[in-house]
């Protein structure tokens, strides 16, 4: 008996009869069942999303940004939002209607945008209120779990486009601050170099200054020294006017008895005569004191007025009007004219003896011109005590003077030292201000001035400032495509595992027979491939025609399910004849493990350590990777060590059928009547 005989006894029994003929057309179609009608329910779930009713509660009051602009942004994202039309949007007065028509499952989400979302969004502008723009969403996983997480995305998209419009109004506005910073710094620097021109003259005018507090001291010195000799002068006149004063006194206490003795004379005129002689003798000493003493007062005044003068307290002018008025009153006191009668009369004298009457008549006009004498020598008594008086007020005044001229010394000195400190700070501002001008200068070349075109590109790039550029090398065309590997692969597994339930993997009869076990093995496993491979290549022609899978490389995939077909069809009836019933148990076992360590959905690397394990293990993981790449077009080189992999996978599966074989030649009581058939 040949392997393709016993192939042949096994399908022919399948297809003798129609019941027979329709059992292995609905097992073909089970892979179409279960895999395009899946992948046909789920091809484009993204693209109907406008199906789903969901709640818009627009609340948002507006704003005015800090330019003066109005700004609406809550009805510029809703109507961004319905544009879109990525959902059925259904606008709802209140948030409190929209989160009860959530609760009820009228609207599958709500996304409300509250009345302060304008307002917050124009808040950075000040340093003082700023707050978070909140977009307030409602959902509800008894609606649908995985639509959270579809919300989710959505609202992440309608954030990162309204951040990137605020932040790329913000920072135009910040780059148009940091132009008007620049535009100021340089009106600044040019204030600053003004200043600095001014500053320049103030040091030049400090140093005018101070040469001029230096004569002011030098000045100041010489005036005090002058005031010190007028003060001497000053004290020398109250000592010379003093002596005069002394000497006046006793001129008039000397002739307080003139009069009387005149008179005395004028009594004794007779008795002249005889004594004229004597007499003569005595009125000349008169005459020589009188003329010394009038010298000596005249003197002493001139010796004044010199020292007054050498001292500058008086001008000479001054001094000659003082000697004038001097001899004036010299000139015209009584003294004066006493003075000179008696001259006249020491010339007389001698006629004298020449008649009594004649020295009677002038004794007797002598009399009468004493008194006068008498008052004039008191006057000018009078008049020295009032110089001398006037001099102790000047030199009292003078002393004033000086301690005037020693207070200017000391100031003009503290003058010309704060003029010396005025100077040099006035030096060190010129240069600090110079300073000052050219770092503001420098540092406004160093301030941005972007121009319109700058803003513009700038604002987009700190708005966003991460790009992130997809390089996809290989990508699926939709969200069935992407789950196509994996329920490609499921599916001729199920399909595969539904052919146990109406096909032998080892007939009785070709036990029965002598030919090898080996044979037997593979006579049994060929119809399951036969009708494998008519379910892989049915599934991949209905996928690619009819849902338009256009995988990269069709024909490879074609092969490669194949090749998948044959490696599940071996494992299968391996088990399955091996372990007979209960074989179809651990082949349901193993779908459930490799349904969740393939990675046909999530990667298998995020499920727990243990399934890993399962992973490495078993073959679906691996179809479902060369799939992947089979479909999208990514790397091929894999696929030869996984198609290797598989026909490794196909030889176990032999393995056990032969195994099965030389197990079951050996009939046993459980043989002829099981414990369990399914």
């Amino acid at each position: 008996m040949t392997v393709l005989r016993l192939a042949r006894s096994e399908l022919k029994r399948m297809t003798s009869g129609l019941l027979p003929k329709l059992t292995i057309l609905a097992l073909i179609m089970v892979p179409l069942l279960y895999g395009a009608v899946y992948l046909y329910a789920n091809w484009n779930p993204y693209g109907n999303l406008n199906q789903i009713d969901a709640a818009l509660v627009v609340e948002d009051t507006g704003a005015t940004s800090s330019d003066g602009t109005e700004l609406q942004a809550g009805k510029k994202v809703a109507d961004g939002l319905v544009e879109g039309n990525v959902f059925n949007w259904q606008s709802v007065p209140t948030a409190a209607e929209a989160d009860a028509g959530v609760s009820s499952g009228k609207y599958a989400f709500a996304l409300k945008i509250p009345a302060e979302f304008s307002t917050n969004l124009v808040s950075p502008g000040s340093f003082d209120s700023a707050s978070q723009a909140m977009l307030n969403v409602t959902t509800n996983d008894a609606n649908n779990y995985l639509l959270s997480t579809i919300v989710d995305k959505l609202t992440t998209a309608v954030h990162t486009t309204v951040a990137k419009e605020v932040g790329e109004e913000t920072a135009t506005q910040l780059l148009s601050g940091f132009g008007t910073i620049h535009a100021q710094m340089l009106k600044a620097a040019d204030g600053a170099g003004q200043l600095a021109d001014g500053v320049a003259t103030l040091r030049d005018g400090t140093v005018t200054l101070h040469t001029g507090t230096s004569e002011l001291s030098a000045g100041a010195g010489e005036l005090y020294n002058g005031q010190l000799k007028l003060r001497d002068g000053a004290n020398q006149l109250t000592d010379g006017a003093g002596q005069l004063s002394s000497g006046l006194s006793v001129l008039k206490d000397k002739t307080a008895t003139l009069p009387t003795d005149t008179q005395t004379l004028a009594n004794g005129a007779a008795q002249v005569a005889a004594g004229n002689a004597q007499l003569n003798t005595k009125v000349k000493d008169v005459v020589t004191q009188l003329d010394a003493t009038d010298q000596g007062l005249r003197t002493r005044v001139i010796e004044s007025n010199a020292r007054l003068v050498a001292s500058e307290a008086i001008t000479q002018v001054q001094a000659d009007k003082i000697l004038a008025d001097f001899d004036a009153v010299a000139a015209s006191s009584p003294v004066a004219a006493a003075k000179a009668r008696i001259q006249t009369d020491a010339g007389q004298i001698q006629q004298l003896a020449d008649g009594s009457e004649a020295v009677s008549v002038g004794a007797a006009q002598l009399a009468t011109a004493t008194p006068a004498l008498k008052d004039a020598i008191v006057q000018a008594s009078g008049g020295a005590d009032q110089l001398h008086t006037g001099a102790a007020t000047l030199a009292t005044g003078e002393q004033s003077a000086l301690d005037g001229a020693g207070r200017l010394v000391v100031g003009a000195q503290r003058l010309d030292a704060g003029a010396g400190q005025l100077e040099a700070g006035a030096g060190t501002a010129a240069d600090g201000s110079r300073t000052l001008a050219d770092e503001i200068a420098k540092g406004a070349g160093q301030v941005p001035n972007p121009d319109d075109s700058q803003k513009s590109s700038l604002s987009e790039v700190i708005a966003d400032p991460v790009a992130v550029s997809n390089v996809s090398q290989a990508k699926a065309d939709s969200y069935g495509a992407g789950l196509a590997p994996f329920f490609l692969t499921l599916a001729l597994w199920i399909g595969i595992f539904m052919l146990v339930q109406a096909m032998r993997p080892i007939t009785q009869r070709a036990l029965a027979s002598n030919a090898p076990a080996w044979k037997i093995a593979v006579g049994g496993w060929l119809p399951f491939l036969a009708v494998s491979v008519v379910q892989a290549s049915l599934l991949t022609l209905v996928v690619n025609l009819a849902l338009g899978l256009n995988p990269a490389h069709p024909v490879l995939m074609w092969l490669f399910m194949l090749a998948a077909a044959m490696a599940f069809s071996a494992i299968i009836q391996g088990i399955v004849a091996l372990l007979g019933s209960p074989g179809k148990l651990v082949v349901l076992i193993l779908l459930v493990l490799q349904l969740v360590s393939s990675g046909g959905t999530f990667p298998w690397q995020t499920t727990p350590q243990p399934l890993h394990v399962v992973h490495e293990i078993l073959p679906m993981g691996y179809v479902v990777t060369g799939m992947r790449h089979l479909i999208y077009g990514a790397d091929l080189s894999g696929i030869v060590p996984t198609v290797l992999g598989l026909l490794g996978y196909t030889l176990l599966g032999a393995a056990m059928s032969t195994f099965a074989v030389r197990k079951h030649k050996y009939w046993t009581l459980k043989t002829l009547k099981p414990e369990i058939a399914v």
